[in-house]
């Protein structure tokens, strides 16, 4: 089988980022013909004009279109996969491959789909109003950190939306939970039979850890306002219990604005395993609904248990009482009294590691993963052209 992934790296990278080379490489290992069609926002410069070229191509991305097209004309795979697609790639690839009559298998790292800035999240508290009401809600709410960001966000949503890019060009949907499915259905009107829930593949390469031997409450991601870190540190102080902050490669601690004696930046992945190592349990105190949280899984690798919202995937990322605990979501007295627990029962903190290592053996190996990958490309393979 041929399969060309396509897809738009983001500047910073990030889970999704992790998620789609995770899968390239084991489709590699395991013998498919994978092909790459890929775009970096780093190319996108800085300053005006980057910002302008982000604006255009994500509106309708000339150049990236064009050449998918050629590509599909000169070597036309058997199925197209993507991924990412903004900015500098756009969805009209999507209409370009219904008409070449290529399957399009489309993973579903976020909200892209129903929201403009892919998070419902607003700033302030969980959002759907451009999806219920349109996208000008997002100029009201001003989501995005300027209004030519705002103007860019709800044009290239409302032109998605307008033409039905995804749902009308897409042939079947993968998501990483059951509660993205459940979304996509409810939300976006997509059919559940054209959805597949197949969750990360997520390595075990070392022995688990004993977090109880964990010197500190960790927290690994984006030190943005969505993810809750000021949630969690109300809760550190109420506590006195010790955090560390693990953040993405190329992050300026001096722009953060928190205490640089928490944070550090892990420079690749195995400084990244190496701090969910020496982490007790890792919190994910996301404000927004996440679609897996791919440093949850990570850490439940290492043996590691993981406190999370109560909210969104996370309840399935994480199992309650079997793989780590949960709290009302931006609730830090509740995200307190769990660090507590977890903080002074080591018991407690060893059984939820142990049942967190279990669950990524069982349900996140490659095996697993790859089978359900394969089933979703059957399924688009023998499903023909798009249609709703």
């Amino acid at each position: 089988m041929k399969v060309l992934h396509v897809y738009n790296r983001h500047r910073s990278g990030g889970g999704s980022d992790n998620a789609w080379d995770q899968t390239i490489a084991l489709s590699r290992k395991r013998g498919v013909d994978v092909r790459i069609f890929e775009r970096d926002s780093k190319d996108l410069g800085t300053g005006l004009a980057g910002k302008v070229r982000a604006f255009s191509s994500g509106l309708y991305a000339r150049e990236a279109v064009r050449a998918f097209d050629a590509l599909l004309e000169a070597d036309p795979p058997d199925i197209v996969h993507t991924h990412e697609l903004y900015p500098l790639i756009s969805p009209f690839v999507l209409e370009v491959a219904a008409r070449r009559g290529v399957p399009v298998v489309h993973s579903v790292y976020d909200y892209r789909i129903t929201c403009p800035v892919a998070t419902h999240y607003n700033g302030r508290e969980v959002c759907t109003r451009c999806e219920d009401r349109g996208a000008h809600n997002i100029l009201r709410q001003g989501c995005r950190d300027s209004l030519g960001e705002n103007v860019a966000f709800s044009l290239r949503y409302a032109l998605a939306r307008q033409r039905d890019l995804f749902r009308r060009n897409i042939t079947h949907f993968i998501v990483l939970t059951p509660f993205s499915k459940k979304w996509l259905v409810e939300r976006a009107g997509v059919a559940a039979n054209r959805i597949s829930v197949n969750e990360c593949a997520i390595a075990t390469e070392n022995p688990p850890a004993d977090p109880a031997r964990g010197v500190f409450a960790g927290f690994a991601g984006r030190p943005v306002h969505e993810k809750g870190i000021d949630v969690l540190l109300q809760a550190a102080e109420t506590t006195g219990i010790p955090i560390k902050l693990a953040l993405p490669k190329g992050t300026n601690i001096a722009r953060v604005g928190l205490p640089p004696e928490i944070l550090t930046v892990t420079q690749s992945r195995a400084d990244l395993i190496a701090f969910y190592r020496r982490c007790r349990f890792l919190v994910v105190p996301s404000l927004w609904f996440e679609t897996f949280a791919i440093v949850a899984a990570e850490a439940m690798a290492e043996g590691i248990p993981v406190v999370a919202s109560d909210l969104g995937a996370l309840r399935d990322t994480i199992v309650r009482d079997e793989t780590g605990l949960h709290f009302a979501p931006g609730d830090a007295s509740g995200l307190a009294a769990a660090m507590t627990r977890l903080w002074t029962d080591d018991a407690l903190v060893q059984e939820l590691g142990a049942g967190a290592r279990k669950r990524v053996e069982t349900v996140l190996n490659e095996d697993a993963h790859f089978d359900r990958l394969c089933a979703a490309y059957d399924t688009a393979l023998c499903a023909g052209p798009p249609g709703l």
